[in-house]
């Protein structure tokens, strides 16, 4: 794997190096300006096709609507909006990238794919241009993922970490009063909403691997200590952390699908059938605006993931907007990050999806304060663990997925499944 990354890279770094020729004077590669070079954004002009990989029905929308108020602020430039699912838009942004055909100016970087779509000479520096506005607003957890070898390859767009959803009726109902704490709780809680109302407690989702993340973290396991270059995803705390999610499942406290997992779990959730889930704010716009069994909006509750024996360990998520070195449109794109990346409209976007904004400024705002989601998630947004910011990262969650999946079938066993995952780690990052 490491001699294919290299490979890779050197013909990037090549294509990049080859569409850079010609350029002079005040200006980067393709035309864009150099570092800390002044640009006038009225004069900026250009065609600029952003790959957006939010939820086609609960959030483009939305993402449609601040683009054309871009449009209408900087009428020279012209944005070609596409969304593409995220289930297989890596692989598809890594291939366009790679060969330069269709390739998309900027892209919606899921937080681990950074490191190593910079790695590869396919992102394009952004400190001391148009895109990297007011840079210090940032929050850090956020800015850390935008890092690569001391620059800055992306612009935080949105945060997040996972919190437990819970129907408050269906706790009345059963007469619990309050949100588990802990796993111990949580089991308990699900059996008495089985035995009071015949529903099940928690709806586990079982075909991908971030949500293994807050487990893993709450037994205090992470999936590889960078600094040492070693894997510990089947370290003690690793197995334990499996041994609790096979649990969940095999006690009854919880449901689950290894197939169609996300839609099998909102619909689980948003019809009554289960009082529990863990997700992020991302699935607050799908939620508020589903009906059924939070059609009174205040029925819905937002708590912290249930801590491990190790404590509470949700993880950082979130994604940035970043820019295509080989993009013939670097000047107008930057502009295009620099506004969607605003405070301005960071703002809009947790008014109306309830995503978690990057910016500090924004929190601070009386009106997005307020909000329900921010209320709680700020606080759990500053508390998130941290995950491995490697060129690598992005391919971590694939063998992880594939042996949380078996286990989740009764294919394996939680040993088995944390070894298999920490051998497929060793094998692919030559790591101990």
């Amino acid at each position: 794997m490491r001699r294919g990354i290299a490979a890779s890279a050197l013909v990037a770094a090549l294509a990049v190096s080859m569409a850079a020729c010609g350029s002079s004077g005040s200006t980067s590669n393709n035309g864009a300006p150099a570092a800390g070079a002044s640009v006038d954004p009225a004069k900026v002009s250009g065609t600029v096709t952003w790959w957006d990989t939010s939820d086609a029905k609960a959030e483009a929308p939305t993402y449609q609507k601040v683009i054309a108020d871009f449009q209408a602020k900087y009428p020279n430039v012209k944005v070609n909006y596409v969304n593409v699912p995220f289930d297989g838009a890596q692989n598809k942004i890594k291939n366009a990238f790679s060969t330069g055909t269709d390739a998309p100016d900027v892209i919606r970087s899921e937080v681990a794919w950074t490191p190593e779509l910079a790695s590869l000479h396919y992102l394009a520096p952004l400190d001391g241009t148009l895109a990297l506005d007011k840079a210090d607003d940032f929050l850090p957890n956020p800015v850390a993922a935008t890092k690569y070898e001391g620059k800055t390859y992306a612009v935080p767009q949105v945060t997040d970490t996972m919190a437990l959803f819970y129907n408050k009726k269906m706790f009345a109902d059963a007469g619990i009063a309050k949100a588990p704490a802990t796993i111990d709780e949580l089991k308990a809680d699900a059996a008495q909403i089985k035995a009071k109302t015949g529903k099940t407690g928690m709806y586990l989702r079982g075909d991908d691997a971030y949500w293994t993340l807050s487990f893993l973290y709450g037994e205090g396991g992470d999936l590889v200590d960078a600094g040492s270059k070693t894997v510990t995803v089947d370290n003690p705390a690793g197995v334990k952390a499996f041994k609790t999610m096979k649990d969940l499942v095999d006690s009854g406290a919880a449901k689950t699908s290894v197939t169609d997992g996300w839609a099998n779990m909102m619909s689980s959730f948003q019809s009554g059938d289960t009082a529990m889930m863990i997700n992020g704010p991302w699935a607050l716009a799908t939620v508020n605006k589903g009906g059924d069994a939070f059609a009174d909006k205040a029925n819905l509750g937002i708590a912290v993931v249930p801590a491990g024996s190790g404590g509470q360990g949700a993880p950082q998520g979130g994604h940035s907007y970043a820019v295509y070195a080989g993009s013939k449109n670097v000047p107008a794109s930057e502009l295009f990050v620099q506004y969607m990346a605003s405070a301005e409209v960071q703002a809009t976007l947790t008014k109306e999806l309830g995503v978690l904004p990057t910016r500090k400024s924004v929190y601070a705002q009386p009106d997005v304060a307020s909000i329900d989601s921010v209320k709680f998630f700020k606080d759990a947004v500053d508390k998130a663990h941290q995950r491995p910011w490697i060129p690598e990262g992005g391919t971590l969650f694939a063998p992880l997925v594939t042996e949380y999946t078996a286990m989740l079938s009764g294919k394996e066993t939680p040993e088995q499944a944390a070894k298999n995952t920490g051998d497929a780690y060793r094998k692919n990052l030559g790591w101990k």
